[in-house]
């Protein structure tokens, strides 16, 4: 990859923040479709995709919460991850200066903002090698509003009466997002993760948020219990932002992973129906967005 990549990468930020992913626009679109014709969930569909349609136009962000900027990247052999992470940071504050990003980076200790999404931990960076000749930049933008709904049970879980199954997993992600309500700027996307460690469990809830809407699991039990979970938990009735409703939930995508004998962590991350994610491969000198 021939660096500087710097314009590249604010141009990733701006696609991500600006330009919703047509398989999540679709998808509100049909929800709007589902609702009842001049109800209040109906009405809220209406002026998210009408804020889409702006947001797109203009080159402004879908929500003025641009959320935590995580970055997976995926990179062959020999390459330099610590001068990849600073271009990509110089980008990222190049975005903020340019308004595709708010300034969201906070010191938890003095409360000061730093003013261009550079911090310490901010934004997030997962690195990964491969054996692919190609560099791969996945970005997705957490809002806080989501992040603030998203939950991690452990199984057996008691209070429900969830154990170590999927109708345990079923159990627990239906209580998280009734728990939520419209808290999370409801219809969400769920991405789960069964097993793995706390930490990682998130990191791989988040890497399901990814997957495209129509996409199927190639799992069959977690495709089924995928169908279940949607259609469950729209049957719930919390609906777009709360307001009552068929379409809480736009999508559920699940993965499993190896874990302790000891352990079986459930984590959920809620994406929020501005579920910004968008990809940029390196190849040959050459870029592609997605």
């Amino acid at each position: 990859m021939n660096l500087p990549m710097v314009e590249s990468f604010v141009e990733l930020v701006r696609r991500a923040s600006t330009d919703l992913a047509s398989d999540v626009e679709a998808a509100l679109r049909a929800a709007q479709e589902r609702e009842e014709p001049g109800s209040a969930a109906e009405g809220a569909l209406g002026a998210i995709l009408e804020n889409v349609t702006l947001a797109r136009a203009n080159s402004t962000p879908v929500c003025q919460d641009t959320g935590t900027p995580i970055f997976y990247i995926s990179h062959p052999q020999g390459m330099s991850t610590r001068e990849l992470r600073a271009q990509v940071e110089e980008a990222v504050a190049e975005a903020t200066r340019r308004a595709y990003l708010r300034p969201n980076a906070v010191d938890s200790l003095t409360g000061r903002n730093s003013g261009n999404n550079l911090g310490i931990g901010f934004p997030t960076f997962h690195f990964a090698e491969w054996d692919e000749d190609y560099v791969r930049l996945d970005l997705l933008l957490k809002g806080g509003g989501s992040e603030n709904v998203g939950a991690q049970y452990k199984l057996p879980h008691s209070p429900l009466k969830a154990g170590r199954d999927l109708d345990g997993v079923r159990k627990v992600v239906l209580d998280a997002v009734y728990q939520a309500q419209g808290k999370g700027c409801a219809p969400g996307v769920l991405g789960i993760a069964l097993g793995s460690d706390r930490g990682y469990g998130y990191v791989h809830a988040k890497e399901q948020l990814f997957r495209p809407l129509e996409d199927f699991n190639p799992v069959p039990e977690l495709a089924a219990l995928e169908e279940r979970l949607l259609r469950e938990c729209n049957e719930l009735g919390i609906g777009p932002m709360g307001f009552g409703g068929r379409t809480t939930v736009l999508a559920v995508k699940i993965g499993a992973y190896h874990r302790l004998p000891a352990c079986y962590f459930v984590s959920i991350a809620y994406m929020c129906w501005a579920c910004r994610r968008a990809r940029m491969i390196i190849r040959d000198g050459k870029v592609e967005y997605s």
